[in-house]
C-alpha cells in the first residue's frame, strides 16, 4: 500500500502522534553547580543555557511540574555529546528530600556511555577525580560486552559499556563517534578517551510488563530482549550498587532514531524503597519527546488509561527559550513525560552562545 502523504504527518503504527526523538533526559540533582561542573568537566559535554529561578505565587508549579506550589527551581541544559541533551534541576521545595535514591528503588535512573575502551574511559574518569567505581570491570561472556558503574554527584550511578567491534548491534542504537557537542562534528576538548557517545538510559519500575508495554505500545519503542540477572551473587549485586537477593528483571528496548532504553525491575530485592522520587526530589526524573505538534501529542497521551496532562500545553512567550511549547504528563506507569517542540535556530539563547541543544532536525521516530 502507498499514500502520497507527507511521511513527517504520518503517525507511526504505535506511538506519539509527530514524535521524531527523544530530546532530553531530566534529572533533579543536589547541586545544580556540582552537577553542571561533573557534566562539563569530567564528562565532556557542553553547557547550552542556564535559567533564572523558576517560581511561582499561585498553583503553577503543582498544575504543571507536579510538586509543592512554592518550590523553586534552577534549571541547566548540557549538550552530553553528539546526540543527547541532558536537562539538570535544583529544587527547594518543603517536604525535598535530599538522599539519592538506591538504584534498586523504584523511579530510580541510571545511564550509560559507549566507550571503545572501557578501562581507558574509566581511568580517565579516576584522573579527574570522579571514577569510584562500584566494582571491577566486568565481561558478560555470552556477548563480550564489558561494563562498569561509578558513582557521580548527580546523585545516580553512570555506567560506561562497551562491546566488541564486530558483536551485532541486534537494533541497538550505536553512537558513531567521535564524541562532540556540535552538529558540525567539531571535537570536544574534553572528551573522555573512547567515549563516542550515550549508549542508554535505565529506568528503574516496579513492573516490567506494565512499563514495557507503555513504551511499546503507547510510545512506540521497539523491544529488543528481555535477560534475567540472579543478584544472589555478590558481586555482580555490589557492580550494580544494590545488595545482595533477589532478581533483576530487565528490558532493552530501542527509543526512537538515537536511544536505546533499559527497564529494570528488581524482584526480591532487599531494603527496596516503595515511593518513588518526586519531580522535586534528589533523583526525580522526566523523559522528553521531541514532537511537531505538542497538542496532539497531549490529547493521544490524555486518552491513555492512567495518564494525566499536567495543565495544558503552553508556549513560552520570553526568556532564553521564547517560542519553546510543552506539557508533562505524569503516566500510567509512574514516569513523567514532557513532549516538547522547540523552534531551534530561532531560540534567544543562541545569541549568547555557540553552544547548541541537540535538535531533531529531520529525524522521525521510524529512522534507523
Amino acid at each position: 500500500m502507498t499514500t502520497d502523504a507527507d511521511p513527517d504527518t504520518v503517525r507511526p503504527a504505535r506511538g506519539v502522534p509527530t514524535a521524531r526523538r527523544i530530546d532530553h533526559f531530566a534529572l533533579t540533582v543536589p547541586s545544580l553547580d556540582a552537577a553542571v561542573g561533573y557534566a562539563v568537566d569530567v564528562l565532556g559535554g557542553e553547557l547550552v543555557y542556564r535559567l533564572p529561578p523558576l517560581t511561582h505565587d499561585d498553583e503553577w508549579m503543582r498544575e504543571h511540574l507536579d510538586v509543592h506550589p512554592r518550590a523553586a527551581a534552577e534549571i541547566a541544559l548540557v549538550r552530553l555529546g553528539p546526540d543527547t541533551n541532558l536537562e539538570l534541576f535544583e529544587y527547594t521545595a518543603p517536604g525535598h528530600v535530599a538522599r539519592p535514591p538506591r538504584p534498586h528503588d523504584p523511579g530510580t535512573l541510571h545511564f550509560g556511555l559507549y566507550a571503545d575502551d572501557v578501562d581507558a574511559a574509566l581511568a580517565a574518569l579516576r584522573a579527574r577525580g570522579h571514577g569510584r567505581a562500584l566494582g571491577p570491570v566486568r565481561t558478560v561472556a555470552a556477548s563480550g560486552v564489558r561494563w562498569v558503574r561509578v558513582r557521580t554527584p548527580l546523585g545516580v550511578p553512570l555506567e560506561l559499556r562497551s562491546a566488541p567491534p564486530d558483536a551485532p548491534a541486534a537494533g541497538r542504537h550505536v553512537p558513531a563517534g567521535p564524541w562532540t557537542n556540535r552538529d558540525d562534528g567539531t571535537a570536544a576538548p574534553g572528551a573522555l578517551p573512547t567515549v563516542r557517545g550515550l549508549d542508554h538510559l535505565a529506568y528503574g519500575v516496579p513492573d516490567l510488563d506494565a512499563a514495557e508495554d507503555f513504551f511499546v505500545r503507547v510510545l512506540g519503542a521497539e523491544l529488543l530482549e528481555r535477560t534475567v540477572h540472579d543478584l544472589a551473587d555478590p558481586a555482580l549485586a555490589a557492580a550494580l550498587g544494590v545488595p545482595p537477593g533477589g532478581v533483576l528483571h530487565r528490558s532493552a528496548l530501542r527509543a526512537g532514531p538515537t536511544d536505546n532504553v533499559e527497564l529494570d525491575c528488581y524482584r526480591g530485592s532487599p531494603g527496596a524503597s516503595a515511593d518513588r522520587p518526586r519531580n522535586s526530589d534528589v533523583g526525580g526524573s522526566h523523559l522528553a519527546l521531541y514532537v511537531d505538534d505538542v497538542d496532539a501529542a497531549a490529547e493521544y497521551l490524555a486518552a491513555v488509561p492512567g495518564c494525566e496532562v499536567l495543565g495544558a500545553p503552553e508556549t513560552i512567550d520570553e526568556g532564553p527559550l521564547t517560542g519553546d511549547r510543552w506539557v508533562y504528563v505524569r503516566t500510567c506507569v509512574g514516569l513523567y513525560v514532557e513532549v516538547v517542540r522547540m523552534p531551534d535556530g530561532e531560540l534567544p539563547y543562541e545569541r549568547g552562545t555557540a553552544a547548541r541543544r541537540r535538535a531533531a532536525h529531520g529525524l522521525r521516530w521510524r529512522d534507523r
